[in-house]
């Protein structure tokens, strides 16, 4: 049985799914056909339905209950892991309010990032979408008037002699202390369930193969990651992959409940007579 699994180019997923790829563990007759894109492309292929199996923001599962449910291994969860926003000039936090015509570069509508900062700052609705890596750019060219950045952008935009105006993760933590929700992988509700069982477990033997044999899919992990140093690679990785990458636990879940209860109080996500699901 062939299955589509979508999946992000960056490295804490290449790191998590090389070894599914790649055949170096058992994936009990199935078989996957990769895609390849940016989490909020994925997110939108999440609204058609259009991947069985599918990388996507938290934020985006709320919007898609009816189609998907989560699995327990391969999420991004953490603390003290959440998005940045950055600027190019003095702007400070205090600025957000007084200012709320700033143009801001977000790298999609329905990332877990925009989510946290509509908490942070509802008044600033002059929101560009734009592909993640893209954002740097564009502040350096004026073109926005703040970022918000995610993945390996937080170990690359002080070079670039951007500064930060507040870490959303750590905005996060202050207010709930729990780890945030990132990305997590979903898979299609109408699937059968022995068929979700059995991606969950294949998933959960990939992270492990990872952790085992860390080096094991470097270079192809590498090759995706296109232009970041094989130190950021590694920083990356060592951030975003972690304990909750194997099982989400029972801590991870209900970081996870407690953030669809918050967007559900605030009106940001739809109401579904689903409500959370795992696939296992």
């Amino acid at each position: 049985m062939k299955l589509t699994l979508g999946i992000s180019p960056c490295p804490n997923d290449t790191f998590i799914f090389d070894a599914l790829i790649h055949h170096k563990v058992d994936t009990e007759g199935l078989t996957f056909e990769v895609i390849f894109a940016d989490v909020e492309t994925l997110n939108q292929k999440a609204f058609t339905g259009e991947l069985a199996i599918s990388k996507l923001s938290f934020f985006a599962y709320f919007h898609v209950l009816d189609k998907y449910v989560l699995l327990h291994s391969g999420s991004a969860l953490g603390f003290g892991v959440g998005p940045l926003l950055i600027t190019n000039s003095g702007i400070t936090l205090a600025d957000l309010q007084a200012q709320p015509q700033l143009r801001v570069g977000i790298p999609g509508k329905y990332t877990t990032a925009n989510f946290l900062l509509s908490m942070l700052a509802p008044q600033l609705q002059n929101k560009q979408e734009m592909l993640f890596s893209s954002i740097e750019q564009a502040l350096i060219d004026q073109e926005i008037d703040v970022g918000l950045i995610i993945h390996e952008n937080r170990f690359t935009y002080q070079a670039k002699g951007l500064k930060k105006i507040i870490d959303l993760g750590q905005y996060w933590d202050s207010l709930t202390h729990c780890a945030i929700p990132l990305g997590g992988i979903a898979v299609k509700r109408d699937l059968p369930d022995p068929i979700k069982q059995k991606v969950n477990r294949i998933i959960r033997r990939s992270v492990e193969f990872a952790f085992d044999h860390p080096t094991s899919g470097s270079a192809w992990i590498r090759s995706k990651a296109q232009e970041m140093s094989q130190e950021v690679i590694n920083q990356h990785i060592r951030l975003y992959v972690n304990e909750y990458s194997l099982d989400l636990g029972s801590e991870g879940r209900g970081a996870i409940a407690f953030f669809f209860d918050e967007a559900m109080r605030r009106g940001l996500v739809p109401a579904s007579d689903k409500g959370l699901s795992w696939g296992v």
